[in-house]
């Protein structure tokens, strides 16, 4: 497997989103932790709140903690919330099977409720989600500056539409990959190398409290 070239200036810290209705005990979340602790690198991967505004200011709130040049991640709706900060801060940024379209998606679920199996809460999606989502999407983004990891199997979202977006950036394709990218731990090194850093294969120890 190709891993990404070592950034200029080697990140920071890392910041992780999540996805929609996902949470910071998922699987994800806990690899990133795990990567990051193996090299010293600080890391975030918080809870998000599942309206898109305040999600994004609380990811916003957090990269100062991170230094001057954190390494973004996201998943998914996580995806398309890094590509904003990535667009506003000029930082590196990883996104694994990326939302691209996500007031469209957000609108068949418009009247839906949810339960987070992380949390516990309860919501129900509004007209409001849609909204804030169409405002806060790029204008355009800078394909130069991103990673994409994507699952050619995705059952939620079509792979196609994040090569499209975001043609130009490197990318890798995993055969029969599926929306949830189970196979992640195996990218690792591809992900660090994107921020700099360099992680060795089968390093990542996942605690057994995640």
């Amino acid at each position: 497997m190709l891993s990404a070239p070592l950034a200029a200036r080697p990140a920071s810290g890392l910041l992780y989103l999540h996805g929609f209705n996902s949470g910071h005990g998922s699987p994800k979340a806990a690899l990133m932790r795990a990567a990051c602790a193996a090299l010293a690198l600080p890391c975030e991967t918080p809870q998000l709140p599942h309206r898109p505004a305040a999600a994004l200011q609380l990811a916003e709130a957090l990269l100062e903690a991170l230094g001057p040049n954190p390494l973004l991640v996201g998943s998914s709706m996580g995806g398309f919330l890094v590509t904003c900060l990535a667009e506003r801060h000029d930082h590196p940024a990883v996104l694994v099977n990326p939302a691209v379209r996500p007031a469209r998606l957000v609108s068949e679920w418009v009247g839906e409720a949810f339960i987070n199996e992380h949390t516990g809460e309860r919501f129900v999606v509004e007209t409001a989600h849609r909204e804030e989502l169409t405002a806060l999407t790029p204008r355009r983004v800078t394909p130069e500056r991103y990673l994409l990891l994507l699952g050619t199997a995705d059952e939620t979202l079509d792979p196609a539409d994040a090569f499209a977006l975001y043609r130009g950036a490197r990318t890798l394709l995993h055969p029969g990959g599926d929306h949830v990218f189970s196979m992640l731990e195996a990218y690792l090194p591809a992900v660090l190398a994107h921020g700099g850093h360099r992680l060795a294969p089968g390093r990542v120890t996942i605690p057994a409290s995640d």
